[in-house]
C-alpha cells in the first residue's frame, strides 16, 4: 500500500511527529500503544519479534530495502527527505521508520521461569543506557531483564536504536513493586548480586555463584539505592586499578560496568 504524502502536517503521519520531543513521545506512545522502529534492520527484528506494523514512513530510494518486511495491508507512506525531516524534527539517515504495536509484557514471575542469569535495572532513566545494557546482556548470554517501575522505556526510539534491536531479542518485564521487588526474585531461587563502586565489596570474580543469579545495576548517578544494597544477598564490585584510584577514577559508567559484570556472569 504505497501512499505518496507531500505535506508534513498530514494527519496520517501523526505517529511520527516530533520524535525528539521526549515528553510528547511518552504521552503519544503510551496513549496509542505504539513505538517507533528506525532503520530496515531494526524494523525486521521488531517484525520478527511479533510486533504488528501500524504503518511505515520512508523515502522512495529505500523502498527496495523494505521489500518483504511488512504486510501488504500496512500503509507505507512515501515522502521526500524534506517532508521526513519536517515530520520527525531531524534528518532520518537510516531511511525508514515504522510505527509498531506494543505487545503485553509478561509478569516478572512468568519471565523468571526458564532462565538462570538475569539483570535487574533500578531506575536507569537514560534511554540510550537502557538500550546499551540490553545489547550487552543479549551479547553475553543473559536470559532476561527485569526493570524497576521508574526505568526508561526499552521501546523508546533511542533505546531501540542503541540496542541494535537487542530489545527484541531478550525478554523483559517491569516490576509493579519497587520496594518488595527483590523478594519476588529471591523467592524464585535467584542469588542477588548488587553491583557497587565500593571497593570494600566482594570482587565479582571471587563470588561463589549459585545456579540462578540476578545482577542488580543502579541508576546512572547514584547507583543502587540503599534499600536494594541492603536487601541484596551479596554486594559486589569491579576492582579498579590503584593507578585509577589515585587519579580519582573510582567507578565505571553503567554501560561499561554492565558489560564487564555480564561477562562475569558467564562463569559458573
Amino acid at each position: 500500500m504505497l501512499i505518496p504524502v507531500e505535506d508534513a502536517t498530514d494527519p496520517r503521519l501523526a505517529d511520527y511527529v516530533r520524535l525528539r520531543d521526549v515528553d510528547l513521545r511518552k504521552s503519544l506512545e503510551s496513549a496509542h500503544g505504539l513505538f517507533i522502529a528506525e532503520g530496515e534492520k531494526v524494523i525486521r527484528r521488531a517484525v520478527g519479534a511479533g510486533h504488528p506494523v501500524r504503518s511505515v514512513l520512508t523515502t522512495a530510494r529505500w523502498l527496495d530495502h523494505l521489500a518483504g518486511v511488512v504486510e501488504e495491508t500496512a500503509p507505507v507512506y512515501v515522502v521526500s527527505d524534506e517532508v521526513m525531516a519536517g515530520v520527525t524534527g531531524f534528518p532520518v539517515h537510516r531511511g525508514a521508520l515504522a510505527s509498531m504495536e506494543r505487545t503485553a509484557l509478561p509478569e516478572v514471575a512468568e519471565l523468571l521461569g526458564g532462565v538462570s542469569r538475569i539483570v535487574v535495572l533500578e531506575d536507569l532513566v537514560d534511554h540510550g543506557n537502557v538500550g546499551a545494557v540490553f545489547r550487552c546482556a543479549a551479547a553475553l548470554g543473559v536470559g532476561a531483564i527485569v526493570l524497576s517501575p521508574r526505568c526508561a522505556d526499552p521501546l523508546y526510539r533511542r533505546s531501540v536504536k542503541v540496542s541494535m534491536g537487542a530489545v527484541f531479542a531478550i525478554p523483559y518485564a517491569r516490576m509493579a513493586d519497587w520496594y518488595g521487588g527483590l523478594a519476588e526474585i529471591r523467592a524464585a531461587g535467584f542469588q542477588t548480586l548488587a553491583l557497587t563502586p565500593d571497593q570494600s565489596a566482594t570482587p565479582l570474580d571471587r563470588v561463589v555463584m549459585g545456579e540462578r543469579v540476578a545482577l542488580l545495576l543502579g541508576s546512572e548517578g547514584d547507583g543502587l539505592s540503599s534499600h536494594w544494597l541492603k536487601d541484596a544477598d551479596v554486594p559486589v564490585c569491579i576492582p579498579m586499578s590503584p593507578a585509577a584510584m589515585d587519579l580519582g577514577v573510582d567507578s565505571l559508567n553503567v554501560v561499561a560496568a554492565a558489560a564487564i559484570a555480564c561477562h562475569g556472569l558467564l562463569r559458573s
